[in-house]
């Protein structure tokens, strides 16, 4: 069966997250004073090999996905099963790690590889990977965008779960569907799970993916056209310049 067992299983393997109640430290302080956790109960349900949360900024996306990916085995800062590309142990800021302690889990089977990608800390963790003498990590010769594009080939297409925030951050809207191509071929792998938190409408429209969004009110189910990303694109796209006029006078 091997170390983790029932290897022949399909993602997702990862099936649901949910709050302990009863093991929330202190209401009403962060992250537990986020909206999604205001009332004490939260529950997300995996159900596909590819899951997008999608939400404004300030409604605790990041804080979900750091908290599901110390849950998972990962740093939060990032990197693979084991790393610690970054110390945080100077840190003024208080992350969504601790989220962790207060979240519970339901695998089928418990996986321990993977990555957990921020775009926000690529750049230590390459140099990590530099450092550490990894023979194919060169990913800081290249522009932002394609060092993206180029880790994403090299660490993010093998069996594991994966999860990625804001991964479209350095790719042109171009790459973005270079990037769908990727999370194309790791769905028709069958081995491997993704959790993604984006901001952009391209990724957003993965064919696969369930689509989910992230609100004061909680999380729910989502159509692309729905979300406040599309229709905010697609008024830009119909009207640029007006829209544009029209933004930036508001009040």
């Amino acid at each position: 069966m091997g170390r983790y067992g029932h290897k022949n299983l399909p993602p997702p393997y990862l099936k649901r997250v949910w709050l302990d109640e009863n093991a929330i430290f202190a209401r009403g302080v962060y992250p537990y004073s986020l909206p999604l956790f205001k009332n004490g109960a939260f529950e997300i349900v995996f159900d596909r090999p590819i899951t997008i949360i999608a939400g404004e900024n300030g409604v605790g996306k990041l804080t979900l996905l750091e908290g599901i990916a110390v849950l998972a085995g990962f740093d939060e800062s990032g990197g693979g099963p084991g790393y610690q590309a970054i110390d945080n142990s100077r840190a003024i800021e208080t992350g969504g790690g601790g989220l962790a302690r207060s979240l519970k889990a339901g695998w089928l089977p418990k996986i321990g590889r993977g990555w957990f990608f921020r775009a926000e800390s690529f750049f230590s963790v390459a140099r990590y990977l530099d450092e550490a003498g990894s023979p194919s990590a060169d990913f800081l010769s290249h522009s932002h965008g394609e060092g993206f594009i180029r880790f994403f080939e090299e660490r993010c297409t093998k069996p594991g779960i994966f999860i990625f925030d804001e991964p479209e951050s350095a790719l042109s809207p171009k790459r973005q569907f270079d990037f769908l191509k990727l999370l194309n071929r790791m769905e028709a792998g069958n081995q491997s799970q993704v959790i993604i938190v984006t901001h952009s409408p391209i990724i957003m429209g993965h064919p696969g993916a369930r689509l989910l969004r992230m609100s004061r009110y909680g999380l729910e189910p989502a159509v692309l056209q729905d979300t406040e990303h599309f229709q905010i694109m697609r008024q830009f796209v119909d009207d640029p310049y007006g829209m544009i006029e029209a933004m930036i006078s508001e009040k």
